[in-house]
């Protein structure tokens, strides 16, 4: 994968992946974008005091990021686990300077995020344990050592990687939640929505970001699958 920078609305920049003519995130603000989906409707919604979180899709590194600084405002001790494939260049990730947006210290804490080694996990501050995966998420040559509160789910869109988003995928991600779990996307399909329906999850549509309608959230319910 060869990904081209793009600017967004907001002053933040995305990558382009013209192999696939799509965005790592939406150009109506990167950052904007995972505030809204990931951080407002997920990491601010789940009250657990110390949760543990699963991305699918690490990519640039941005709601890590985001979810990093949080915990350490809110003293909030936080495992994140993030799973992805192809992780970026270190110039790419040098240009995309997202710890920019981050008061104090976050260009050391995004330049932390992307240096940590893989699959072991590493204390990046006194509230926030990083264990980055490099994995296929559709294979099933990974697992996760606890199960996790809240899953953002931030694969490329249905549209472009259909495998990431099916049926058994949603059940396996179902499988690894604790009850009360909230899973979290910036995708509103109905395909997906019924799907983590389907697998145990109590859905609803929620106000997307800018330049994008809907959302989705799930709760997983006691009886889940």
């Amino acid at each position: 994968m060869n990904p081209e920078y793009r600017n967004t609305a907001d002053g933040s920049g995305t990558l382009y992946l013209p192999e696939m003519n799509e965005q790592y995130h939406s150009l109506n603000g990167a950052v904007t974008e995972s505030k809204h989906v990931f951080i407002e409707m997920g990491y601010r919604f789940h009250s657990a005091p110390n949760p543990v979180i699963f991305e699918v899709g690490f990519g640039t590194g941005l709601n890590c990021l985001l979810t990093a600084d949080l915990a350490e405002k809110d003293q909030r001790s936080v495992f994140y686990i993030a799973i992805e494939k192809y992780p970026l260049s270190s110039e790419t990730i040098k240009k995309l300077d997202y710890g920019r947006f981050i008061q104090g210290k976050g260009r050391e804490l995004f330049s932390s995020i992307h240096e940590c080694v893989w699959d072991v996990p590493v204390q990046l501050t006194p509230w926030f344990t990083l264990l980055k995966l490099k994995a296929d998420f559709t294979g099933n040559e990974w697992q996760i050592p606890q199960h996790c509160d809240i899953i953002y789910f931030d694969a490329f869109g249905p549209d472009k990687q259909p495998e990431m988003w099916s049926l058994p995928n949603f059940l396996h991600l179902s499988q690894l939640m604790s009850p009360g779990g909230v899973f979290v996307t910036y995708s509103a399909k109905g395909m997906v929505r019924r799907q983590l329906t389907e697998v145990g999850f109590t859905v609803e549509r929620l106000p997307g970001p800018p330049g994008k309608k809907e959302m989705l959230r799930g709760i997983k319910t006691a009886s889940g699958i």
